[in-house]
């Protein structure tokens, strides 16, 4: 079963404190790849929201997008750190004294002062919200996987197709080996013909040069290569693991058998299916390059 490596998936999670929204994006990439941004508050929980993603998403660029909405905690209120105050009103004393000032400083100068009032904490403690968090992770991931896994169907029925199709002109290919030597033949004994003008042709020394041609164009082994890397490939679509790499190498190997091929032929006829196939299988490339 294939899966594509691009999509995108959202999951959601209330607690009494508030809202996680949990998106995931995925595209191509030679390895996996993840990347996690959310509020500095819950950095402690990154490396579990990694595990967790690449627990299911094994390959491709994976942008994992976390946001928290405290709307609907209750709002803490400010604490006032009476040691830092009393710091500050101890300071202006000395400073009134020495410079005739008022003795008293206002309060609303000391608590303006740096540290004097801190933010409230809230009654919640962050692991507690965890759990949460991470059943929006798993929510999200599961969509991006269900959206790969649909995209990996639809892309093994076009590798399949197009696999299909040139086996198909492969087997065309076959059929024209012996055809081949045959037209050489015929080709080369009217050109003799027309050269000795009557002249007596040494037919061993025919036969001898159709041999020769016959063994430089002999393209049997490419085309056992090639059915062999058939086989692999349609084993590969029916895996359970990722197998991107796996046929980007085989498309590799099987694009270096046609080349063979077409470089040995000498036939218009094999020269023109192999054209087809290169071009059929640079579309099943392309494809391939997205396969997880």
């Amino acid at each position: 079963m294939l899966k594509s490596m691009t999509g995108y998936g959202k999951g959601e999670a209330t607690t009494p404190n508030g809202n996680f929204l949990v998106e995931i994006r995925s595209v191509n990439h030679r390895y996996g790849e993840i990347s996690v941004r959310m509020p500095r508050t819950f950095y402690a929980f990154e490396n579990e929201v990694k595990r967790l993603a690449a627990s299911v998403l094994k390959r491709g660029k994976i942008d994992i997008s976390v946001q928290w909405d405290e709307s609907a905690a209750a709002p803490a209120a400010p604490q006032l750190d009476m040691a830092v105050a009393r710091g500050y009103h101890e300071a202006y004393s000395r400073l009134a004294k020495e410079l005739n000032l008022p003795k008293d400083a206002p309060p609303s100068f000391i608590m303006s002062q740096k540290g004097v009032m801190k933010e409230g904490v809230g009654a919640v403690d962050e692991t507690e919200l965890q759990p949460h968090l991470l059943s929006a992770v798993t929510a999200a991931v599961a969509a991006l996987d269900g959206m790969r896994t649909r995209e990996g169907e639809a892309l093994a029925d076009d590798l399949k197709a197009r696999r299909s199709q040139i086996a198909e002109w492969t087997a065309l290919i076959g059929e024209r080996i012996p055809l081949m030597v045959t037209d050489y033949r015929q080709k080369l004994k009217a050109r003799l013909d027309q050269l000795l003008d009557g002249i007596e042709m040494d037919e061993s020394r025919l036969a001898q040069e159709v041999a020769l041609l016959a063994d430089r164009c002999d393209i049997t082994e490419e085309l056992v290569r090639l059915a062999s890397h058939f086989g692999q490939f349609d084993e590969a679509l029916r895996s359970t693991e990722p197998v991107g790499r796996k046929l980007d190498f085989l498309m590799q190997e099987m694009n270096r058998e046609v080349n063979t091929i077409g470089s040995k032929s000498n036939d218009s006829g094999i020269t023109n299916l192999v054209i087809q196939i290169k071009a059929e299988m640079e579309k099943m490339r392309e494809q391939v390059q997205n396969v997880e």
